[in-house]
């Protein structure tokens, strides 16, 4: 037996430190990846990540830390005091909490960073020193305070360090390299701080043999048992955490497809009144005629001899009215249907010269002249017919609205359309009262109007329609002698 107050030195086993660093990374990782299931967790299920969270979490920091203790040997035996060790633990469970719970916050200001990072650090550095308290041999250590202090301050720093990139990644769904990169730089700061901490302690030989009870010494399987479990947890931690992320964004996509059915619904509903008017209009017009055919015919076929080629071109605009009596009905009935947009191949000149068609009685009570420069060969669109004429009934009736009290100058509304190299474009051209500067922005928020009388859904639910259409819908100018109105769809596929 050396004598009393010989120095001791120590050695690693090289093995179980690069695990104690891969348990860092792990650790780290998982850390970046729970933070932003906490967050995005709402009642009880975030009370259940929390709590899995981090126990997942302590389990990593505190296995990183006594995983590097093991790693270190001395030329005696050494046991670890059992509670002490389980008070670190506890300890390391806590810091997961805070830093969880701060994570998850809706912001994080700087003071509160600093003070969060501060106490977290300091956790973690009770963590460790407490697993250096809980060696028994028979050996004493003493402290570099230099060095204690340095591994204090790489436990503040990796703290602070954590806690701000887990906030910046915690709603990051494809940056998942930055946030392996995020996890090396923290499991490099955990592994300074740790290793830090051993440096600073000395050992020598000490006459006094340790108390025994409640002590056990951990073998190298039991090293190796540590180790695996660590590993098993954080790995199930960080699959749980992508499969619940997996599902959480499907339930996304279906709640936004579910969304854009009633979009559809309560656009159909909020032309209907503006509609109403041009509807009974359409359909007067061909049942009117439909009439005056019926009752030619019949006068052509009571003449002696019979007018039988008159009577038959009667009879055929007869049909002609009433076949558009039942279109101008069936457009009707699919606007009031609520049902999945139908897809499908769409002529958008067929969509204005239909749409200029239901708003007819509108323009010629607003007395707008109409000019349109529709690009002959116009390539088709993907896109639902019904709900691309409501987009195209809300802004002609628009410009029609925003010139009923121009009196000094023609009311014009021009219609354009054009295509480019992968879009379609239309433009709705008014010589109306114009937008202030303030309301271009505004404009397309749910309820806002610049409309008396107004709802203020109707360009927010076209803007909505386009964009689920993959196209985008702006007032491309505005001025003092109106606006203009412009929306663009891809073109369909095989469109010249």
């Amino acid at each position: 037996m050396p004598p009393v107050g010989t120095p001791l030195a120590g050695s690693y086993d090289h093995l179980v430190v690069a695990l104690s660093i891969v348990i860092a990374v792990a650790a780290s990782y998982a850390a970046l990846d729970l933070a932003g299931r906490v967050t995005a967790a709402k009642g009880w299920w975030f009370a259940a990540w929390l709590t899995c969270g981090s126990i997942a979490m302590g389990v990593g920091v505190w296995s990183m830390h006594f995983t590097g203790m093991l790693a270190f040997s001395l030329p005696v035996p050494v046991s670890y005091h059992w509670p002490t060790v389980l008070l670190s633990f506890i300890v390391a469970i806590l810091g997961a909490t805070l830093a969880l719970l701060v994570v998850s916050r809706k912001d994080m200001s700087a003071a509160g960073g600093v003070i969060s990072g501060v106490v977290m650090g300091c956790g973690i550095t009770a963590l460790h020193y407490l697993n250096m308290a809980a060696m028994r041999m028979t050996a004493d250590y003493q402290l570099d305070f230099w060095l204690v202090g340095l591994s204090v301050a790489f436990a503040i720093g990796f703290s602070y360090s954590a806690l701000r990139l887990a906030f910046y990644f915690r709603d990051a769904e494809k940056v998942v390299w930055r946030k392996i990169g995020s996890a090396f730089v923290v499991a490099a700061a955990i592994c300074a701080m740790h290793y830090t901490g051993m440096a600073a302690a000395t050992f020598t030989t000490s006459g006094v043999v340790p108390d025994p009870s409640d002590s056990v010494s951990v073998s190298l399987l039991g090293t190796a048992g540590i180790i695996s479990v660590t590993l098993l947890i954080l790995g199930f931690a960080i699959l749980s955490s992508f499969v619940d992320r997996r599902f959480h964004a499907q339930a996304l996509q279906l709640v936004s497809a579910q969304a854009q059915v009633e979009l559809a619904s309560v656009s159909r509903a909020a032309y209907l009144g503006e509609l109403a008017a041009s509807i009974g209009n359409e359909i007067n017009q061909p049942l009117g005629a439909v009439v005056n055919s019926a009752s030619a015919s019949l006068r052509w076929l009571a003449m002696q001899p019979p007018n039988l080629a008159e009577a038959r071109e009667a009879a055929t605009r007869t049909v002609r009215e009433a076949n558009r009596a039942s279109e101008v009905i069936a457009r009707v009935r699919a606007l009031l249907k609520k049902e999945t947009p139908q897809m499908e191949r769409v002529d958008l000149n067929e969509v204005i010269r239909e749409t200029l068609t239901l708003a007819g009685d509108n323009i010629v009570k607003g007395r707008v002249a109409v000019k349109t420069d529709l690009a002959a060969d116009l390539p088709d669109v993907m896109g639902d017919r019904v709900q691309l004429q409501a987009v195209m009934f809300n802004l002609i009736t628009n410009a029609i609205e925003a010139m009923n009290s121009i009196e000094d100058r023609p009311r014009e509304m021009r219609i354009e359309s054009m295509a480019d190299s992968d879009a379609v474009q239309v433009s709705v051209q008014d010589t109306g009262v114009g937008l202030k500067a303030e309301d271009l922005d505004r404009i397309y928020h749910p309820f806002f109007t610049t409309k008396r009388g107004g709802i203020g859904m109707g360009l927010s639910i076209s803007r909505s329609i386009v964009e689920s259409h993959g196209g985008r819908l702006c007032v491309i100018s505005s001025a003092l002698l109106g606006a203009v109105f412009q929306f663009s769809l891809p073109k369909a596929a095989g469109g010249i």
